[in-house]
């Protein structure tokens, strides 16, 4: 089944007149990016160019998809919006509430049982709403886009950061907030600074050991975990038409963690490969006969640094493996210094669990060369010496794997195969013996590493890596080991050496499948109910945020000064957490508890301004909510970086929190703030981070002549008796100062739609 073609063959009917048009505008050759984005402007054409970094646009995107978890969100936000069916084509994916524990089957029937009604809820309000919807064990949500609705030229935004995927079909795919996808879905504009640009020429072509995932794990280590903030990344040259479509896909997923806005590819013959093997022929077509608007203007490409606001060149002939970590995606080490690397660090040498797949790495390509190892193990009689798991990254794969025998081969060298979901990527892991907290070392090719992320666990040292080095460090057990250089002793005493992995870039046999998992909604939902218990603990109808009462914000408690990183995981924690992501009230208990207090060095533990005595953070905030007291939270570079979760803005907001100052936001963070109607600000001198003190009492000052560009001043009053003004910097447009006045942007929503 092809979705969507005839929206598919409109758009491209349109696009070679926007391209013309957006070239004439701006009186140049264009990138890839600026195509696209020009193709999907909302509203009139604009007379002069957008400044990039500085310009706020409006855009309408072709799509919406969300997962499971922040779709609950979403949609309980859209269901306030009085609209009758979404205005975009928009799905729903149900990946990241299936615990992986034991085995695919038997995991997956739990969180059918367990999560019960919050799947019914879902596929109703899917049904109701026109929203297409992937059952539990259908597929991670950015593999089935990759697989079913991506489409090279094209603009999506999904509620999870990893929508990005889709740039290996060609397309911005942008995540985002759910307020931002209750826009979209409700018709309304969508808003996006218009983004820098920064270029990566591929030269060469990959070869050996080297994989796509490690393309990005080199640009991680260049670029670091905020150096992409505000830029879309384009890549081009050589070395990126040489690379399979899933490899694209790999290479954007990851450039989450970099920061960016989005990745993309121009369309070339791996996509059409692609499109073909995933039965959308006719999307190749129409793909093709407009190709040269679906790339970048060859000038842009022949003089990169003409047209990108940066340039990264790497040459994929010399490119080795790269591991990154721990702690943090990217903290890159090449293969051939990690021993010496772990050794100076002291970190854990031996490896006790391998993981591989997830969204990112599990294509067909990547479990087949995983696999091919696997083999390589049960001929060369290697016993594997750490725990090795595959998460596949939708049922077709799944199913395809099965068939051509992978499946087997992994359960050969005593593999467990989990559900076709998140699992442990985002937490949702029963890792046996992970509550004891020892010191110990994973590897998995996944994209984050984050303290605690993927078994609650803080001791456990977690590195990224390719399938396929994945794959050999788990045979060795051993974090030093280089599978390029270095040998296994197998069961017969012999010195043995790994071949260069190989595989398919797409099954000879094709893909197949028995039931992908798509349930299709009802052509008229007016007569479907959706009911949500007044006595559940995981739904929870949403009330409207109060408006902005008009004046200054004076006397605000400090809830918490944050020390060092602070990501949406340290804001509002995953795993256990998951089930509550539609309860807002029951969720909020996790607020901020992993973030590190900065004047006792400790998590969860914050002076109560009003008794003196320290308590957990979510304990503390509700007891000033209580009192009537307001609070601000302070914090350190990038804050918010990681996931797109909606809750870590959405907590602070429901629990009384008044404004978020830090040194500086991520994105995806910062707009999520904005939409829930807080206060988003930023140190103009990082250095006063360092002037805050526990016992301030705090005012914000000139929110009464609130305007874009203008900063805004915090008094800082000390418990001696003294005060010091700070200047505060702010990004808002007028529009987002609306959102502020009005409690939120959903609240504008529903007053447009009334």
């Amino acid at each position: 089944m092809v979705f969507d073609l005839e929206m598919i063959k409109r758009f491209y009917a349109s696009l070679p007149a926007k391209v013309e048009a957006a070239r004439a505008l701006v009186g140049r050759p264009l990138t890839l990016t600026e195509k696209i984005l020009y193709a999907h402007l909302s509203g009139e054409n604009p007379s002069s160019p957008f400044e990039r970094g500085n310009s706020y646009v409006d855009f309408n995107p072709d799509r919406v998809a969300m997962q499971d978890a922040t779709a609950q969100m979403a949609l309980l936000q859209f269901m306030q919006a009085g609209r009758p069916k979404v205005a975009v084509p928009s799905t729903v994916h149900c990946d990241h509430l299936i615990m992986a524990k034991t085995s695919s089957k038997e995991d997956l029937a739990f969180a059918v049982k367990e999560s019960e009604e919050v799947y019914n809820f879902l596929a109703s309000v899917s049904n109701k709403y026109g929203i297409g919807f992937w059952k539990p064990g259908a597929g991670i949500i950015h593999q089935v886009v990759l697989e079913n609705y991506a489409f090279p030229g094209g603009m999506m935004i999904g509620t999870d950061s990893h929508t990005v995927n889709a740039g290996g079909l060609g397309m911005v795919a942008i995540g985002v907030g759910g307020a931002d996808a209750c826009d979209v879905m409700a018709s309304l504009p969508w808003e996006l600074k218009w983004p820098k640009l920064i270029g990566v020429k591929l030269t060469g072509k990959l070869s050996g050991w080297a994989a796509p995932k490690d393309v990005i794990l080199k640009v991680a280590g260049i670029l670091t975990v905020k150096g992409g903030t505000g830029a879309i990344v384009e890549y081009f040259g050589e070395g990126a038409t040489s690379m399979s479509c899933t490899g694209k896909g790999t290479i954007c997923n990851m450039g989450a963690e970099i920061g960016a806005t989005t990745s993309t590819f121009g369309y070339d013959e791996s996509m059409e490969r692609y499109l073909k093997a995933t039965g959308r022929a006719d999307v190749a077509e129409a793909a093709n006969a407009i190709r040269e608007h679906l790339t970048g203007d060859a000038d842009v490409y022949a003089n990169p640094k003409k047209y990108f606001d940066q340039v990264i060149e790497i040459n994929l002939d010399e490119l080795e493996p790269y591991i990154n970590g721990p702690f943090s995606p990217d903290l890159a080490t090449p293969i051939s210094k990690m021993k010496e690397t772990a050794a100076a660090n002291g970190w854990p040498m031996k490896v006790e669990v391998g993981l591989i797949g997830s969204c990112t790495n599990s294509s067909y390509e990547d479990i087949s060369r995983a696999a091919s190892l696997a083999q390589q193990a049960v001929d060369k009689k290697i016993t594997p010496k750490a725990e090795f798991t595959i998460t596949p990254g939708s049922e077709l794969v799944r199913y395809t794997i099965d068939r051509d025998g992978f499946i087997n081969t992994f359960d050969q060298i005593g593999a467990k195969v989990f559900s076709n979901a998140c699992g442990p990527c985002i937490g949702m892991w029963a890792r046996v013996g992970a509550e004891k907290q020892e010191k110990n070392t994973i590897i998995h090719s996944f994209n984050r590493n984050f303290k605690a992320r993927q078994d609650s666990n803080p001791n456990t040292y977690a590195f990224v890596a390719s399938p396929e080095i994945t794959t050999a460090l788990a045979l060795a057990g051993d974090l030093g080991f280089n599978p390029l250089t270095d040998t296994l002793t197998n069961a017969d005493g012999v010195q043995v050496k790994l071949d260069v992995p190989n595989g398919y870039e797409l099954p000879t046999k094709g893909f197949d499948v028995e039931d992908a998992g798509y349930q299709a909604p009802a052509a008229d939902g007016s007569n479907v109910k959706v009911e949500v218990s007044v006595t559940s603990d995981r739904l929870q109808l949403l009330d409207a945020f109060a408006a902005w009462n008009g004046a200054d914000y004076k006397g605000l408690r400090l809830l918490i000064k944050a020390k060092g990183k602070c990501t949406t995981d340290h804001i509002s924690p995953a795993g256990k957490w998951l089930k509550y992501r539609g309860h807002l009230d029951n969720i909020s208990n996790n607020m901020l508890t992993g973030a590190i207090n900065f004047y006792n060095e400790k998590s969860n533990n914050v002076k109560n301004g009003i008794t003196g005595e320290y308590g957990e953070v979510p304990a503390v905030q509700r007891a000033y909510k209580a009192a009537g007291v307001g609070s601000i939270v302070v914090g350190d570079e990038n804050y918010g970086e990681g996931s797109s979760r909606e809750h870590a803005a959405m907590e602070p907001r429901f629990l009384g929190v008044n404004a978020v100052l830090v040194k500086s936001f991520a994105r995806i963070h910062e707009t999520n703030l904005k939409k829930q109607g807080m206060l988003a600000l930023t140190f103009a001198n990082p250095a006063d981070y360092d002037k805050i003190r526990e016992d301030d009492m705090i005012d914000i000052v000139g929110l009464t002549t609130f305007a874009p560009g203008q900063p805004l001043t915090l008094v800082l009053n000390h418990s001696d008796g003294t005060s010091e003004e700070i200047t505060v910097n702010h990004t808002y447009n007028e529009n987002q100062i609306e959102w502020f006045k009005a409690g939120g942007a959903l609240n504008i929503i529903r007053s447009q739609i009334a």
